[in-house]
């Protein structure tokens, strides 16, 4: 039976991709998935994706995003 250390050391050494799914099963454990939320969820992108294609609302772009949120946190 390998340790804790031994554990997190040997899914450092993993390709990132093979981490993210390390972590996502992981993290389901904690938190185990709803269909209910998921589906509430996917009704709320459908309806954010609607609006970005229909010119309602504009993108903001992520590098923005992330300025604006270090100046807030800066001050």
């Amino acid at each position: 039976m390998h340790g804790m250390k031994e554990i997190i050391e040997e899914a450092e050494a993993l390709p990132v991709e093979e981490r993210a799914i390390v972590i996502d099963s992981l993290l389901r454990t904690l938190n185990p998935p709803s269909a209910e939320i998921d589906a509430e969820w996917a009704e709320v992108a459908k309806a954010r994706l609607s609006e970005l294609r229909s010119g309602r609302v504009k993108a903001v772009p992520g590098d923005q995003v992330f300025s604006e949120i270090r100046a807030r946190f800066e001050k």
